[in-house]
């Protein structure tokens, strides 16, 4: 990998735009550049935003010699020659986790939907675990890490959480209990921001959002818009039901933590835990009930196409799969490599 961020960075300082240099950020390591949105009302807005961000870094990517490469872990590339981003902020990571932090050499996506009412966050939240799988399942793009097949579809969602404040959410279900929490934890140092709780789904106060951090990062910008549309979707249809006074369904935390690791593991093979009764199904069939449950919220967020695309995801194989498909043809890591970097491009 190319610790060229810093190169990129200046390129970006010099454009004749300055909203573009507001997209495009900084990350822990300086081989990593992250783009983000503006406030977007749909998925094609939000595609749309993130590709024109995305064809600037390209193109300055290009004047400077590096291809840009999307997936949740690179396949071969050595955490311990990745170079730290200069900031009191990722020093402090570090310093604090040292050998696990200092290995973050992974790559998610985080989508941020809107919320009209505090309550409503945290049930939104707890019920949202009920899809962890789904979400990691379809997205996973982790599977090989320093040149070695891990087994997993998601290695990524397995490293992760080894930070402290990193992995599942505590289900809380009144905002006092979040506060609390918080308040605990700012008490003792064990943080001094409250983005530095850093669960797979979480609370944004400052946006006003629900934040999900479940997905690998994903390779394609189809594949990506599916993504987006079905979050969206799922959050709003559980925003709709606490409107109607509905009871959200939550699931007891070891199932939840039992379905992330499965989905992890075997991604689009999972055999997933889908309610409190403890009942089983493949991942995949029952993401086609979903993906019909949600259609009508679909259309009222006219996402439809995007939506659907979802369905492609399993029959095309996911990211982990066409990774290892590759390096079964090809013996070859580098041309895993080739393969991801070409997605993204196309």
């Amino acid at each position: 990998m190319s610790n060229s961020a810093a190169r990129l960075f200046e390129r970006v300082s010099e454009l004749d735009n300055p909203s573009s240099g507001d997209r495009i950020h900084k990350e822990l390591l300086r081989n990593t550049v992250e783009l983000v949105t503006g406030i977007c009302r749909n998925t094609g807005e939000a595609i749309a935003d993130l590709s024109e961000s995305l064809g600037v870094v390209r193109g300055i990517a290009d004047d400077i010699g590096v291809d840009l490469f999307g997936a949740g872990t690179h396949p071969f590339a050595q955490w311990s020659t990745q170079q730290l981003t200069p900031g009191h902020r990722y020093a402090e990571l570090i310093e604090r986790t040292q050998w696990w932090g200092r290995q973050m050499l992974i790559w998610g996506v985080h989508v941020h939907v809107g919320i009209n009412h505090r309550d409503k966050v945290l049930p939104i939240v707890s019920s949202l675990l009920n899809q962890y799988p789904h979400l990691l399942a379809l997205s996973a793009s982790s599977p090989m890490w320093s040149g070695q097949d891990t087994g997993y579809a998601s290695n990524r969602a397995m490293m992760f959480q080894q930070l402290p404040t990193a992995g599942l959410p505590f289900q809380f279900q009144q905002w006092g209990e979040f506060e609390a929490f918080v308040g605990d934890q700012m008490h003792t140092g064990i943080i001094e921001h409250l983005n530095e709780i850093r669960w797979d789904i979480r609370p944004s106060p400052n946006l006003g959002t629900v934040e999900i951090r479940v997905c690998d990062g994903v390779s394609t910008i189809a594949e990506l818009a599916g993504l987006v549309a079905l979050i969206h979707c799922l959050v709003v249809d559980l925003d709709r039901r606490l409107d109607a006074g509905e009871q959200l369904p939550v699931m007891a935390p070891w199932l939840v933590q039992e379905n992330k690791w499965r989905a992890a593991r075997y991604g689009l093979d999972a055999i997933i835990i889908t309610d409190s009764d403890c009942n089983e199904r493949l991942v995949t069939d029952d993401l086609t009930d979903m993906l019909n449950r949600l259609a009508p919220i679909a259309k009222d967020l006219d996402c439809v196409d995007e939506l659907a695309s979802v369905a492609q995801i399993p029959l095309r194989g996911g990211s982990y799969q066409r990774q290892r498909q590759k390096f079964a043809e090809t013996g070859d890591m580098v041309a895993v490599v080739d393969a991801v970097v070409a997605e993204l491009a196309r």
